[in-house]
């Protein structure tokens, strides 16, 4: 899957009228969903999941499978509001903490002709504000809905709201209006090329070392699946 085929599949979502749900997957997500049933089942459920992770390519390179590029959220976000501008699509951001995602729709429409932004909304993923987050967002004409409540959060409150939601294409962003809006500086570019970006994020958010543990049993689940491919 690269960039491009996963914005011809978005752009035809665009044409008909029920909602899919977008997922942007990484081992740390794969391994997460291995505990936890309902994240295993929003990721299973989705219409569309993209490999935003340098692991999973590797991974898939030690695999044989189709794996090519890597699709970050932070990189989606963009393509998708460009998109939606074409499209004449509104944009509805949700998440991320207090102002961070009317600072991000207020970026990405100065810089994006025609898009039109539906509402922001910090929220919260609590169940208890489901009804009145819905409703907002179906009110306010929206195409495309954008999640940035973290991992697992996200993917789950989407999964858990298709039925409710009139938006044609639900994506969990993870950390992306945090980047968009300037609150959290992203890797250099030949980092993030070279497959580094979570070195440097880890160097700024040292916190994420307990989650980044996972990375290590990932690589050592797929070195085992592929030796045992290459014993049978």
């Amino acid at each position: 899957m690269t960039r491009s085929r996963a914005l011809e599949a978005i752009r035809d979502y665009l044409q008909q009228h029920h909602t899919r749900q977008v997922v942007t997957l990484n081992p740390e997500m794969l391994m997460m969903a291995r505990r936890d049933p309902d994240l295993y089942s929003a990721i299973e459920q989705a219409d569309l999941v993209t490999a935003d992770g340098a692991g999973l390519l590797v991974a898939g390179r030690l695999l044989g499978l189709a794996l090519r590029e890597r699709i970050t959220g932070v990189d989606l976000v963009p393509d998708l509001c460009r998109l939606a501008a074409e499209r004449k699509e509104a944009v509805f951001f949700l998440g991320a903490g207090p102002g961070v995602a009317t600072k991000c729709a207020d970026s990405l429409a100065a810089a994006i002709p025609g898009l039109k932004v539906a509402g922001s909304h910090s929220g919260s993923p609590s169940p208890a504000e489901e009804q009145s987050i819905c409703r907002s967002v179906n009110a306010a004409g929206t195409g495309i809905l954008l999640v940035a409540y973290g991992v697992p959060a996200e993917e789950k409150w989407i999964a858990r709201n298709r039925q409710r939601l009139d938006v044609k294409v639900a994506v969990g962003v993870g950390g992306a209006f945090d980047f968009i809006a300037g609150r959290v500086p992203r890797a250099p570019r030949w980092m993030r090329g070279a497959g580094l970006e979570w070195v440097y994020r880890l160097w700024k958010q040292p916190w994420r070392w307990r989650r980044m543990m996972a990375l290590p049993h990932f690589l050592a689940l797929v070195l085992a699946q592929a030796v045992r491919a290459r014993l049978t």
